[in-house]
């Protein structure tokens, strides 16, 4: 939670009174699942079951408004996208391909969120399977507030070469962190070879991939033909 928060620190606070209302909520419900996860253990643990039932039931309701909220903000990308390319002095280093790119691995984080959620329903009755699929979705969902956090350092301690700056390479960095914390978060639990690992590190594998995806000219039509403003 830390990790996420200082990450979306700047963008999130930096700009406050400008954010969308869809921004507010989608920070706040993200920012609220990350303490259930935190205290949700902690009821289970310490003889407060009843209390950490009612939770899990709450808890699921929010779980679908992270998710909800996330892909509702879609339409923003492609309004970037088409800022920046209206106004490329503007925007630097964030080519309009970069915001469909973004969109793209946002879909696919959320997707996968949404079904590491329904398994942990499913799998409710498996303390082990329970837990682990839903502590899996810290990791699926690190990746915009951690990425945008290395970026706004690169940018900060670069902004004399502006526009000519590294904007991918933060990426990259912020993937290798979010998968390294996972396997030792997994390592730790003796979850390695658990299907909700295996799924976290395929879907932050693909966001590495954030270049052709976003450069992809069938995907952008795609996401022009499906997301409307």
């Amino acid at each position: 939670m830390v990790v996420m928060q200082l990450g979306i620190f700047m963008d999130y606070w930096g700009d406050f009174s400008d954010n969308a209302w869809s921004v507010h909520i989608h920070y706040w419900t993200g920012t609220i699942w990350y303490i259930y996860l935190i205290i949700q253990p902690y009821y289970a643990t310490h003889g407060q079951m009843e209390k950490h039932r009612t939770n899990g039931i709450i808890g699921m309701f929010l779980a679908g408004g992270v998710c909800l909220t996330a892909l509702s903000m879609m339409h923003r990308d492609i309004m970037v996208s088409d800022l920046a390319l209206a106004e490329p002095e503007r925007f630097g280093p964030f080519k309009p391909w970069l915001f469909f790119g973004i969109a793209s691995i946002e879909i696919i984080m959320m997707t996968a969120f949404g079904f590491a959620i329904i398994m942990s329903i499913i799998k409710r009755k498996s303390l082990e399977d329970h837990a682990w699929w839903l502590i899996s979705t810290v990791f699926l969902i690190m990746m915009p507030a951690v990425g945008r956090g290395i970026q706004n350092l690169f940018i900060i301690t670069n902004i004399k070469h502006w526009p000519d700056i590294d904007i991918i390479t933060p990426i990259y960095i912020s993937q290798a962190l979010i998968i390294l914390l996972l396997l030792l978060t997994a390592w730790k639990y003796k979850k390695l070879k658990h299907p909700a690992t295996y799924l976290a590190v395929v879907v932050n594998v693909i966001c590495c991939f954030v270049v052709p995806i976003g450069k992809s000219e069938a995907i952008q039509t795609l996401l022009r033909s499906m997301i409307k403003g």
